[in-house]
C-alpha cells in the first residue's frame, strides 16, 4: 500500500495487522482517484472510517486543503498518525478517535468530499449515508465515495444527494453520490 500521486507519491503506508481492517487495494484507490481527480484540490475531506487513513492521505497528497480522519480503534489512530508523519501531511489533518456515526451526530464541520469504507459486516454504510442525508455536512456539489461489497445494493437517492455512478472492481463495489449544486 502506497500513496499513488502528488506530494507524497510512492511513500509506503502502514496498515493494521490482522483481519479487523480491509485496506483499499491500490487498484481500487487509483480508480477512485481517477474518477474524482478534478474534485480534490483545495477541498475539505472527511474519511469517516479511516483505517490506515490512506484515502484522506491520498487526497491531501493531491492537494486537498484539509482532512478529518475518524476511526474508533486506537490502533488505527496510531497507524493513521504514523502515516501522516511519514507523508509529511500531518499539519493539514485532524485525527479523531471516535465512532463514525457518533462523530456525525456532533460535528459542525462541512465537507466537499467524504470517503465511506466501513466494515462490510455491519450496516454502518447505510446508516452513515442516511445520517449524512439528514444533516448539513456535505457542501453543495460535494461528493461521497462509498466502498462496499459488489453485491450490496444501495438506494439511488437521499434527501441531500443522489447516486451518480457505480463501479465494480472484482468483489469491491464503488458508489459515487453527489449533492445537488445550488448554482
Amino acid at each position: 500500500m502506497r500513496v499513488i500521486a502528488g506530494s507524497a507519491r510512492s511513500v509506503p503506508l502502514l496498515s493494521r495487522e490482522g483481519l479487523e481492517t480491509r485496506p483499499t487495494t491500490d487498484r481500487v484507490k487509483e480508480a477512485i482517484f481517477n474518477i474524482i481527480q478534478f474534485e480534490i484540490e483545495g477541498r475539505q475531506v472527511l474519511d469517516l472510517f479511516g483505517g490506515s487513513g490512506q484515502m484522506a492521505i491520498e487526497a491531501l497528497s493531491r492537494g486537498a486543503a484539509g482532512a478529518v480522519i475518524v476511526d474508533r480503534s486506537q490502533d488505527s489512530i496510531s497507524v493513521i498518525r504514523k502515516n501522516l508523519e511519514k507523508t509529511r501531511l500531518a499539519d493539514r489533518a485532524q485525527v479523531l478517535c471516535a465512532d463514525g456515526l457518533e462523530y456525525l451526530e456532533r460535528t459542525k464541520n462541512r465537507f466537499d468530499l467524504i470517503f465511506l469504507d466501513p466494515p462490510y459486516r455491519e450496516n454502518l454504510l447505510e446508516n452513515a449515508l442516511k445520517r449524512i442525508s439528514e444533516i448539513d455536512i456535505l457542501k453543495s456539489g460535494g461528493i461521497i465515495v462509498c466502498e462496499r461489497p459488489s453485491d450490496k445494493a444501495l438506494p439511488d437517492d437521499y434527501a441531500a444527494f443522489r447516486r451518480v455512478r457505480d463501479y465494480r472492481y472484482g468483489k469491491t463495489g464503488v458508489s459515487v453520490f453527489r449533492a445537488e449544486s445550488l448554482s
